[in-house]
């Protein structure tokens, strides 16, 4: 069945495999989601399953969604989405999905917005070729033939000038590298839509629902100890000890 949870896309990183394989990864910040609403072929007409995502103060939230968390019993939520397709039976209202609902080399789909470009040409916007830039040439970077002498108007789906991104945008069939419950986060092999902090939905794959790849066993990386003052003292008598 499937499956998906909220998250926040931090940036990208890479990480080696014991091979000496370098992997491009995504780091996706997954904190534990809160099933907000369960909603049923009889109350609703479908089903599906709402999840809050990102704490705020409720000075901040909506009557609405005050109500909405308070029945969850949980504290107000930034984000509200809902997940179609999943099995309603196996959850729970108020009930907490964490990173390990994914495993390490499940295929997924990863939603979010793209990034915002603005009023933007042709040229960026639908990759056209520029004119000539010499000889006496007039005709530079401008959209080019708006169509037909007749009917004397321009035909819908014409390419022209206009808003670029900030469009919901879908990746299918990435592959997630790294599943770290302790620091909820997940690692996603490629890019993923989206600014920094934006964000993003991970779901079960709608093409290959079930494929779990085969991966590699990742290099262990270890965060170095914070060193106390006392420490460094014993640190500097040895250095002079030694030194005499």
């Amino acid at each position: 069945m499937k499956k998906g949870i909220l998250g926040r896309k931090l940036g990208m990183t890479q990480v080696f495999t014991k091979s000496g394989k370098l992997i491009p990864v995504t780091v996706v910040e997954v904190e534990p989601n809160v099933v907000t609403q369960i909603k049923t072929r009889e109350t609703d007409g479908y089903e599906a399953i709402q999840l809050g995502f990102d704490t705020k103060r409720e000075k901040l939230a909506t009557k609405a969604s005050v109500g909405i968390t308070n029945k969850a019993n949980t504290t107000p939520k930034r984000f509200f989405k809902e997940i179609r397709g999943v099995d309603v039976n196996n959850y729970s209202l108020g009930q907490v999905v964490s990173a390990d609902i994914f495993e390490q080399g499940e295929v997924v789909d990863v939603t979010g917005t793209s990034k915002g470009k603005g009023f933007q040409g042709v040229i960026k916007r639908h990759g056209q070729s520029r004119g000539p830039m010499g000889h006496g040439s007039h005709y530079h970077r401008g959209p080019g033939s708006m169509g037909t002498m007749r009917p004397m108007r321009v035909f819908k789906g014409k390419n022209l000038p206009g808003h670029m991104g900030a469009l919901t945008v879908t990746i299918q069939n990435l592959e997630i590298v790294m599943v770290d419950v302790e620091n909820n986060v997940i690692l996603v092999k490629g890019n993923i839509p989206g600014a920094k902090k934006s964000l993003v939905i991970i779901e079960t794959a709608v093409k290959k629902p079930n494929m779990v790849k085969e991966t590699e066993e990742l290099n262990n990386y270890l965060i170095k100890e914070e060193v106390t003052e006392s420490q460094v003292e014993s640190e500097t008598t040895e250095e002079v000890e030694v030194s005499e």
